[in-house]
Formats: structure tokens, sequence, C-alpha cells
């Protein structure tokens, strides 16, 4: 099969041909029909994420069709129509039968813990838990983009935060998990404060529905936050993962309020300073998000299916696997808005 490959962490990336993934007893291949083009993948590529080994296959949001199975699959058959969470969980684990597959311990993760999904065909396991009936009107680059970025603010927004109507919610950094949860928010009822140093990202951002919009390189994002909301903001979310943007989330929350960190953290030790002595004095909620269980993705697919969630708006264009490797090389600077879809077939 083809796919995106590389030997070295910053290292040459290069579409070649590989070997396909063998077929799990227990999962399934999949023909890879659309991927999503993530930060994730560049922090794979950079060697911030211990799990990968090499030589190495990125890509982690996937949609398509059932290739093969293995033996012991019950639920699916080839030919299905699928998509999958970019954590997969064991099924068995008390976190697994308790619907908490994200957090499960012996976790998978194509494109971290195995070859992933920049590829023609990409292998799942224990699929008959893990695998999602893909509803035929929802396009596979669609469901692309709600593998990983969309997923983890959904749950994060939904579950984790419980934003509710009418609450303030300030997204710090507007690439494709903030503006996925500025569409989320705006679907619940809330009122939303996109920030962000790029005016084309800001601009999407209005887009979709936030309420208002703040250059942070122009203006104090936390003194107008509270300016706008009078209190501060129920819901901050730091979609961006890094120190002054998890910081600034905090700092621009009314007391109670709740902060949601759904940007990855890798720098050198993982951590961030945290303002804990306003976390105390005002009681206010420190939250995470880690994707989101196979089991919970129907009420998703049902709301994106009805039209009330569109993903689709946040997808800026599809290129080929030639054009992804060279796309993921740029993404620590790239000034795309939106999400990018592989299609391995162009």
């Amino acid at each position: 099969m083809r796919a995106i490959y590389f030997t070295e962490f910053k290292g040459e990336l290069s579409v070649k041909e590989v070997e396909k993934p063998a077929v799990p007893a227990l999962g399934v291949l999949i023909k890879v029909e659309a991927t999503g083009l993530c930060r994730s993948d560049w922090h794979a590529w950079m060697g911030h994420d211990s799990d990968v080994q090499l030589p190495h296959v990125p890509g982690h949001e996937l949609a398509g069709f059932v290739s093969a199975i293995g033996e012991g699959v019950k639920k699916f058959k080839v030919g299905d129509r699928v998509t999958v969470p970019f954590v997969n969980g064991c099924g068995l684990c008390e976190y697994c039968l308790s619907g908490n597959a994200q957090v499960c311990p012996t976790q998978t993760q194509p494109g971290f813990t195995q070859w992933g999904s920049f590829a023609e065909y990409v292998s799942i396991e224990s699929a008959d838990f893990n695998l999602i009936p893909l509803p035929d009107q929802i396009s596979f680059s669609t469901a692309a983009a709600l593998g990983c970025r969309f997923a983890t603010a959904f749950r994060g927004i939904v579950d984790r935060a419980k934003v509710q109507r009418g609450e303030w919610v300030a997204i710090f950094g507007c690439g494709g998990v903030g503006l996925s949860s500025v569409m989320i928010a705006k679907a619940l009822g809330a009122k939303v404060i996109a920030i962000d140093i790029n005016p084309e990202a800001l601009a999407k951002a209005t887009s979709l529905g936030a309420d208002y919009s703040i250059n942070s390189s122009l203006f104090d994002p936390i003194k107008v936050i509270h300016d706008v909301t009078e209190f501060g903001a129920h819901v901050a979310i730091d979609a961006l993962g890094a120190e002054q943007t998890a910081q600034s989330g905090v700092l621009s929350l009314r007391r109670q309020g709740r902060h949601l960190q759904l940007g990855l953290l890798l720098n050198e030790t993982g951590m961030t300073p945290m303002p804990m002595a306003r976390v105390i004095g005002w009681e206010l909620e420190i939250l995470g998000s880690h994707g989101m269980a196979a089991v919970d993705y129907p009420r998703m697919l049902e709301m994106v299916a009805s039209g009330k969630l569109q993903p689709q708006k946040l997808v800026d264009r599809e290129v080929s696997l030639v054009v992804g490797a060279n796309e993921l090389s740029l993404m620590e600077n790239s000034p795309n808005a939106g999400i990018t879809i592989i299609n391995p077939a162009i």
C-alpha cells in the first residue's frame, strides 16, 4: 500500500510502498477513504509522543470501508462504512466497561501506538468494541473531520464542562479544535468569545457563530473577556495547548468557572504553571478531555445527520498523500484555519 512514512523524527516524510498491516484476530483492516491532518500528527513526527516507534506511518482521524475482518469479529462485515475514535479501548477493563474507553490503560491509537491512517489501509484492534457504523448521509470527509478534534471538543464541552444555554464560553485558539468548539458551544446555545492571533482564523470563528472575537496580539484577552461578560467566562477552553493560553483561560473565568484543557501541552516536561491561588480562591474547576469512546458517538452523529452540527464547514480542502506529507512538515507555522483532509486515492 502507499503511505506517508518516516524513519527518523523530524526526518524526511515520503510517500512509499509499504506492507499492509496484518488483520488482527479481533480486528479489521479498513480501506481509508478520508483521514484528517491534525497537529497531533505533527507532534508524532517531531518525536513528542513516547508511544511512536520508528519507522512509522502517522494519521489517526479516519473513515472508510471494512476491507477484511478477523475471525473473531461478529458485528461488522466487509464493505461496511465505518469510522473510529482515535483512542481505541481494550473493551475489557473497568474503564471500557464503564463507557470510558478514552482513558483505557491499554488503549491503542492509530498513528501513535501503531501505524496510522495516512495510508491506503489501517488496522483497528477490538473492532466489535471500537468501530462505529457510519450513516450513509455522512460523507467520509465529514466523518474524518470528527475523529479527534471534533469528538474531543464535543465530549469536553458536553460531558466534562457541561456547557449550558446562555453561558459565556471563551475559546483560546481557533484551529481545528477551537473552531469545532465554537460550533458545538453555539449548538448548545452558549455565547462564544473566540481568541486567536490569526485574523483569518477569527473570521472563520465568526462565520461559525462566535459572538465576539479577540485578536490577542493586539488586545489583552483577559481584560476584554471580563469587560464583555462583567464577571468573566463561565467556561474557558484552551484549544491550542500552550502555557500562555492555559493560564489565560483560567484567569478569564468568573468565580466557580470551569477551565477545559483540550490542546495538548507537549513541552519538555508536559507541565505548565497554573495560577492555583485563583483556582482555590475562586473555586475553579480544571478539566481535561481525551477523545470520546465509540459508545458515545451515536448522539454526536445524530446531531451531524440532522444538521444541528455541520463539521463539513470546517473542512477547507482535500489533498493527496504527497501534498499531505508536505503539509505535515509545515504544520507548526501553518496559518490555515480549518481542517485539511487527505484522500489516499488522489
